[in-house]
């Protein structure tokens, strides 16, 4: 049984819930400073995945074509463009609103794909499906109790409410990935972990603000990551 999804979800609720409480009492600094640790644990989370690697060149060419599908297919300005979209409907089903009424549509919209659409939610996920280890979803729990905190003190209980949708997103991943388990060997598996170890280091640059990688667009590595592992080992180990 997964108990991954569970974790993360009930850290987005419990700091929702904190956040709320505390209102406007965090520091600013406190606030942006943590931005930036949660790079840098992504940066470390990442690494540490890199280097169980088992195939150096299945990585490279994983990551390669996977973002070039995505660059093709344009799935980071999909998803920009839906969120565009939510935002006017939402705005539209509230008639007339302030200033005010918009940016919060506009930063709670942006948070629903933070949580829900983030490289290391969708990696965690499918890892603990196919491996059983829930060490990528806990560790993320930690990094997304203290954002749903921060969040919520401008934001309210609302944030709290991002754990239902979550929930499910990361439970379907993760049922669906343990469907390929039989299929997979250790090598396969190896090589999955290195692929998304790649896209947390991305990750953790962009929350950095060191560069700016489409790390959605870099998403179909992991798809690509055990087909091509499983080639290299039929063919040139």
């Amino acid at each position: 049984m997964v108990i991954g999804p569970f974790i993360n979800a009930g850290a987005v609720l419990l700091g929702g819930v904190l956040g709320a409480v505390l209102s406007q009492r965090l520091p600013e600094r406190i606030r942006v400073s943590m931005t930036s640790i949660f790079g840098l644990a992504s940066l470390g989370i990442g690494i540490l995945l890199v280097v169980k690697c088992a195939n150096l060149p299945v990585m490279v060419l994983a990551t390669l074509v996977g973002a070039l599908i995505g660059e093709f297919c344009y799935l980071e300005k999909g998803i920009n463009t839906a969120v565009g979209k939510m935002q006017q409907l939402m705005m539209k089903s509230g008639g007339k609103r302030s200033g005010t009424h918009e940016t919060f549509i506009q930063s709670y919209v942006a948070i629903i794909i933070l949580f829900c659409a983030s490289g290391t939610g969708i990696f965690g996920a499918m890892r603990e499906g196919m491996t059983g280890d829930p060490s990528i979803l806990i560790a993320k729990s930690f990094l997304d109790f203290f954002t749903a905190t921060i969040f919520a003190c401008t934001l309210g209980i609302a944030v709290a409410a991002i754990s239902v949708p979550m929930l499910a997103i990361q439970l379907s991943l993760a049922v669906c990935a343990s469907m390929i388990l039989p299929m997979t060997t250790p090598m396969m598996m190896a090589d999955f972990t290195s692929v998304g170890g790649l896209l947390l280091v991305a990750t953790g640059l962009r929350i950095c603000g060191i560069k700016m990688f489409a790390v959605v667009n870099m998403l179909p590595a992991l798809v690509l990551a055990m087909p091509l592992s499983a080639a290299w080992t039929a063919f040139f180990a």
